[in-house]
């Protein structure tokens, strides 16, 4: 007997292996577990992926739906990790509790380098693995080492072709090799879910703001993160739209809304602020946006390469520049974004949709800044990065690098070899910090 594990924490990610299914990419089995997991930060307020409105639409691929946030009460699913010395205790009562018996176990997960999925892959020893990608972050290098008893039991990496033509770096170091979900099984599975939320306002062509709630991330603060929707919304207006449909992230505060309201109330926009907790692709679906407006969202890019949709991005620029640390892997996502997608007030390059980078271009920037991110993960990335920042380092590009990051890797653009000492030295760091403690004394 063998049954198949599939690990979701997003109705965006039980779409995807509800699509993968729907397309084979999984071998037959005798039973399917759905284990749904509840990763908020307080799960007891906010609905889990089987709360969800169109969640029973994807129900009929699974045998049975299990809660790991039940499973593992009262721990926290990111924070929690079973010790070394209980993993076959734990083992033995998870087959106990999912009547599992002597069943030979398959896993499908997402985010294997955290909890809960790498838990769970590190309970089940020996089940062969299988990492499902819902996300811009595929693209990007793990982003830490995953213990090779985990890494060398996975054989694939399942993802949507968010950016045709580009490859994904995530799990390379192990020889993963990437698989793509057809992108008409995805669409499909997206249409069964078209019109769930019935309570959906009905709005045709409006321009679509998309949030995210960074300030939960500790990227941006509150007061700039609402700040970066008003100026999603005088973009938008000043490129004619006066319909706007704001998508808030479903665990943002309430006043991010209303500070949207008060500007819209300005502007003379009719804003409709959404409290239905459903896919940005329903949205596309019902609404077909004449824009849709976000800072670096997958959903910009699934409206683009899957919808069809005029997209434009907003305050890239800061989270490159905010992003800490350098190999933080939201790094990704924010440089293929901002690499590919027209900017808002660039009327021209919005309204004729026009991208910033061809495939071969972005996938060397990519590899380039993944490198830069995670050099010990993927050192065979050198001579490429090397050669790219050689090339097509300039005041443009400079962006997606720190100085202070190439000059520690000893890469181009960094500070000049004859002066590559003074990072490391005690002395100039002192003198340093004495002259940036005058100059502020001085503006006293």
């Amino acid at each position: 007997m063998t049954t198949q594990i599939f690990l979701a924490s997003t109705l965006y990610g039980t779409a995807t292996l509800a699509a993968a299914l729907d397309a084979g990419c999984f071998d037959a089995a005798d039973r399917r577990i759905l284990l749904v997991s509840n990763n908020a930060a307080t799960p007891e307020t906010t609905p889990a992926v089987d709360d969800m409105p169109g969640f029973e639409r994807l129900r009929d691929r699974f045998d049975d739906v299990v809660s790991w946030n039940e499973t593992i009460f009262p721990f926290h699913p990111g924070g929690w990790a079973p010790r070394a010395d209980d993993v076959p205790l734990w083992e033995r009562y998870l087959r106990l509790a999912w009547d599992l018996g002597d069943d030979d176990v398959e896993l499908a997960v997402e985010s294997i380098q955290v909890h809960p999925a790498l838990g769970v892959a590190q309970i089940f020893v020996g089940a062969p693995v299988t990492v499902y990608a819902d996300g811009l972050m595929s693209y990007g290098p793990t982003r830490n080492k995953i213990d090779p008893l985990v890494g060398t039991r996975i054989e694939r990496l399942l993802h949507l072709e968010l950016v045709p033509g580009l490859k994904p770096l995530l799990l390379t170091e192990f020889g993963v090799e990437p698989e793509v979900v057809p992108t008409a099984a995805f669409t499909k599975v997206l249409a069964e879910l078209v019109d769930t939320g019935a309570e959906l306002p009905r709005i045709e062509e409006p321009a679509l703001l998309l949030g995210q709630y960074l300030s939960a991330l500790g990227i941006l603060s509150p007061d700039e993160e609402e700040d970066l929707h008003v100026r999603m919304l005088r973009g938008a207006f000043g490129l004619g739209h006066t319909r706007v449909v704001f998508k808030p992230h479903p665990t943002a505060p309430a006043r991010y809304a209303r500070t949207l309201e008060q500007e819209a109330e300005k502007l003379g926009v009719d804003l409709t602020v959404l409290d239905t907790p459903v896919l940005a692709e329903v949205l596309y679906q019902r609404m077909r946006p004449a824009l849709v407006v976000g800072c670096f969202s997958t959903a910009l890019l699934t409206a683009s390469a899957l919808y069809r949709l005029p997209v434009a991005r907003v305050g890239t620029e800061i989270l490159l520049e905010r992003l800490t640390p350098y190999e933080n892997s939201n790094r990704v996502p924010v440089t293929i974004v901002d690499a590919l997608l027209p900017e808002l007030t660039d009327r021209a390059a919005v309204e004729e949709q026009r991208r910033s980078a061809d495939t071969d271009a972005l996938a060397g920037l990519v590899r380039a800044v993944g490198f830069a991110m995670q050099p010990k993960i993927l050192p065979e990335l050198r001579p490429e990065a090397e050669q790219y920042l050689a090339r097509h380092l300039n005041a443009y590009t400079r962006r997606y690098f720190k100085k202070r990051r190439l000059t520690s890797l000893g890469l181009p653009g960094g500070v000049p070899a004859q002066l590559s000492f003074l990072p490391r030295s005690a002395t100039a760091r002192r003198i340093v910090r004495r002259a940036r403690a005058i100059q502020k004394a001085v503006r006293r």
